[in-house]
């Protein structure tokens, strides 16, 4: 169909306002005698001039020196042949000649057109539908619409830190604004605003572009800040912390910490005048620790717990004795197992030998168990040098006692340090509570008691026979 206009009785009109078919003219004979050749200044008939530079012309050019004949063709006219020839580009109708080539480019498929002109219409009037929706401020796992948008990343910062404290020292907070795909570092916070910084992007062709391509046409303008780490555990250039003491004096820092053999932290600080020890009265330069002990291994369930507790019950009223109770970790199946070991037991001590069974790899000796009988909870010094091992040591006193006392205490290496129950055994401090609360419910009433004892008396004093 070559891209014309279709006619009203249904065929396409080749003459219509679009540019003149000039393929379809008829063009010149190149044998035709030079008489018919155009005479200086008469006007130029049909496109067939513009035919002339791409079909054989040549010889109409040549033909003026191959005939000489002085009668047709004057002087003048073979003098200024080829300039004639060189005219006829310029002709009053020649501006068709430019339309011509055109047409011989592939026109544009008008079904195509019409899907870019309305993806283009669709894309204008999402894009309108975005550039009111306010940006949102993101962080850990809040949500928020940001209202004012005149404000500065700064400012918001300073709005937010109250509620998130870790943006409190802006130096360590960064910001960024993630539309769409595009993701923009923001350098000045303190001068940047969020609403202009939002319009920049969606004022660029990047933007526009990925908006077209998204499947999501309806992004969200996220406002993202983040801490930095650089500044965390930075020294200053003259402070530094060693091993050893002779690595802080090889150093030349003026500000140096290291450990010493008493197992002390000492602070050194080194000039012209010699060097200064002392005793580290705590420091930016370390970390801040606290002793304790942080379970790799769930809690031992509170069953467990109380099954141990009825078997020391029951020795303790059977003579009164101590006894011991170790407790495995099996790596296998997942689960703790309560050992009772072969062992020697008297009110004041327990002596056992380790299970063999779990003298290996498939089991960690998690905690030894033992028990004070009726006497308090605590460690004695006799356990001070049987629980040398690294791991977890637990004594239950008062066993007869509604809830017995339980005290709790780690060794690292034979150094001591106690800990709560419930950093190791299940739902300790619920089972506590509720003991006392249900311990509470019980009253003595003296009165009540008085008259009991009182009408037992007399009917023994009248015959015992109560009649």
């Amino acid at each position: 169909m070559n891209g014309q206009n279709p006619g009203n009785d249904g065929t396409f009109n080749i003459f219509s306002d679009g540019p003149p078919d000039l393929g379809s003219a008829q063009a010149p004979d190149p044998f035709a005698p030079a008489a018919n050749a155009p005479f200086i200044g008469e006007p130029i008939a049909q496109p067939e001039t513009a035919q002339v530079h791409q079909a054989p012309a040549a010889p109409v050019g040549q033909a003026a020196p191959a005939q000489p004949e002085p009668a047709q063709q004057p002087l003048p006219v073979q003098e200024t042949a080829p300039a004639q020839a060189a005219t006829i580009h310029q002709p009053t109708s020649v501006p068709a000649a430019p339309q011509t080539i055109a047409t011989d480019a592939e026109p544009q498929n008008p079904l195509e057109a019409a899907v870019v002109q309305a993806e283009e219409k669709q894309t204008a009037v999402t894009a309108d539908a975005l550039f009111s929706k306010p940006p949102v401020f993101e962080y850990a796992s809040a949500s928020e619409d940001i209202g004012n948008t005149s404000i500065t990343f700064e400012q918001l910062r300073i709005e937010k830190k109250d509620d998130f404290p870790e943006l409190d020292d802006g130096k360590r907070v960064s910001w960024t604004m993630e539309y769409n795909t595009i993701v923009k570092q923001v350098p000045n916070p303190s001068k940047t605003v969020i609403g202009d910084l939002k319009k920049e992007i969606e004022n660029s062709k990047a933007f526009l572009d990925a908006l077209k391509k998204a499947k999501d046409k309806n992004p969200v303008c996220k406002v993202k800040p983040k801490i930095t780490a650089q500044s965390k555990g930075k020294l200053p250039a003259y402070k530094g912390v060693f091993i050893t003491m002779e690595d802080a004096v090889q150093s030349g820092k003026l500000i140096t910490l290291f450990p010493a053999k008493d197992g002390n932290v000492y602070e050194m600080r080194q000039n012209e005048m010699g060097r200064f020890i002392t005793h580290s009265k705590g420091s930016d330069m370390l970390s801040e620790v606290k002793a304790g002990f942080i379970p790799a291994l769930p809690p031992i369930p509170w069953w467990r717990l109380l099954e141990i507790i009825s078997f020391f019950k029951m020795m303790a009223t059977q003579g009164c004795n101590e006894a011991l109770a170790n407790i495995y970790w099996d790596k296998e199946e997942q689960v703790y197992i309560t050992d009772i070991p072969p062992q020697a037991v008297t009110p004041t001590s327990v002596k056992g030998i380790t299970n063999p069974a779990y003298d290996n790899d498939r089991y960690i000796h998690y905690m030894d168990i033992h028990s004070h009988n009726v006497m308090r909870a605590y460690f004695s010094s006799t356990d001070d040098k049987d629980e040398k091992a690294t791991r977890v040591y637990t004594v239950i006193g008062k066993v007869l006692d509604y809830f017995p006392e339980i005290k709790v205490r780690i060794s690292n290496g034979g150094t001591f340090h106690e800990i709560e129950p419930d950093v190791v055994f299940e739902e300790y401090n619920q089972m506590k509570k509720m003991a006392s609360l249900w311990f509470n419910h019980i009253k003595y009433n003296v009165q009540v008691i008085t008259e009991i004892l009182k009408s037992v008396i007399l009917r023994d004093d009248s015959g015992g026979d109560g009649q």
